[in-house]
């Protein structure tokens, strides 16, 4: 993301809807998914969780069991060819000094928890995710995964729920701070360049995907080997490669 003067960022923020820098609310307009040709399944939506019931349910939406196991098997693949030296580490915002204890899947039933959120958002976060990965030289690691998983769940949020809370609550759930919370969304839109309609068809292959999970499934222009898994196609601050990998109780 290019640099912005305190001028652009204010007159960014307020194009947005946002109010001050330390307690601003996203109003990116509501649209619905664009439809296309392509037949949607309605029993893949049901296999996932992703109907309007699952969002009241005591338990969590299978989406997220899916989800979590692809994002866990990935992190584990890329960290393993930085230790090897295969690919290189480049920080960016959403990288922590340390690696959370709270796990993955934890981390995303907290959000989906307590932000209300419907199961879709997760599916439009992963893509999103991906999206944010074709930038070149970025990876999936255990340092930015659990920042990447707030800001494109907020996004998704924002942009297909009828409603959301505000970046203060977000940054609660997220276990991070409001103006943190603020940087994240910020520059995860401009990351996906601001690319956040996705087609019915779309959205139904990626479930699809996470459906069938080890499968072969291509969707959207595939990146280079450190993206969400081989079978995926993964549709800030000056780097710096060695950064310590401890444990910490938050993000």
């Amino acid at each position: 993301m290019p640099p912005l003067g305190k001028e652009e960022v204010a007159e960014w923020l307020q194009m947005r809807g946002y109010g001050s820098q330390e307690e601003c609310h996203c109003c990116l307009s509501m649209k619905s998914m664009t439809p296309d040709t392509e037949v949607v399944n309605p029993e893949v939506y049901l296999a996932l969780g992703l109907s309007i019931s699952s969002k009241r349910a005591a338990e969590f939406p299978r989406v997220l069991t899916l989800l979590s196991s692809i994002l866990e098997a990935t992190v584990q693949k890329n960290e393993k060819k930085l230790d090897s030296l295969e690919i290189k580490e480049f920080v960016t915002l959403f990288d922590g000094v340390r690696v959370p204890t709270l796990s993955i899947k934890r981390y995303m039933e907290r959000i989906f928890k307590y932000s209300k959120c419907s199961p879709s958002c997760f599916v439009l976060a992963y893509i999103y995710i991906e999206r944010f990965l074709q930038q070149p030289n970025i990876c999936l690691t255990s340092l930015n995964v659990h920042r990447l998983l707030i800001a494109s769940v907020v996004v998704a949020a924002k942009f297909i729920d009828d409603a959301f809370f505000s970046n203060a609550y977000y940054a609660k759930v997220g276990g991070i701070s409001t103006l943190e919370m603020n940087r994240l969304e910020i520059n995860f839109l401009f990351s996906v360049d601001f690319r956040l309609q996705v087609t019915v068809g779309t959205f139904e292959a990626y479930c699809l995907r996470l459906e069938k999970e080890n499968t072969g499934y291509q969707v959207e222009r595939p990146i280079k080997t450190c993206g969400l898994n081989e079978w995926s196609n993964i549709e800030d601050s000056k780097c710096q490669s060695a950064v310590q990998r401890c444990s910490c109780g938050t993000v």
